[in-house]
């Protein structure tokens, strides 16, 4: 009866922590991502929150450090871990898959800005988790 309550403490323990790095890779792209925008609102370099951004430039500005967050990102998730960091962060990467959906709909059906952006925010989640969770990798050896 030990064993069977130890084995599931130590479940319970693992998924805390595999929800735990999940959730502070997800955590670190957004306040990094969002405290960035924010600066360059305040800079006077995006137009305020709220009004749509169609310039091109301003959209692959916010695509170049956001790619980069979201691997960094990834990566932390991957370090937080418990085993298998590739699985978390790809578990990250569908979760940021899904939230770019949401936003690229919701980006064309109020016009906020050139379609190409939401997309390219689609089709970066995936390959940007599994970069940082291969960085991770590179750095530690296979764990």
């Amino acid at each position: 009866m030990t064993k069977t309550l130890e084995k599931k403490d130590s479940l319970f323990t693992n998924l805390l922590k595999s929800t735990g790095a999940v959730l502070i890779g997800l955590v670190t792209i957004f306040v990094i991502s969002l405290g960035t925008d924010q600066i360059l609102h305040v800079l006077n370099v995006y137009p305020p929150w709220g009004e749509p951004m169609f310039d091109n430039g301003l959209n692959a500005l916010a695509l170049s450090y956001r790619l980069p967050y979201g691997v960094l990102g990834s990566y932390i998730t991957s370090y937080f871990a418990p085993k298998n960091p590739m699985r978390h962060a790809l578990i990250l990467g569908g979760i940021g898959f899904i939230l770019s959906t949401l936003g690229a709909i919701g980006a064309i059906q109020y016009k906020l800005g050139p379609i190409w952006y939401p997309i390219a925010l689609i089709l970066s989640a995936l390959p940007s988790a599994w970069l940082g969770a291969k960085i991770l990798e590179k750095q530690e050896g296979k764990r």
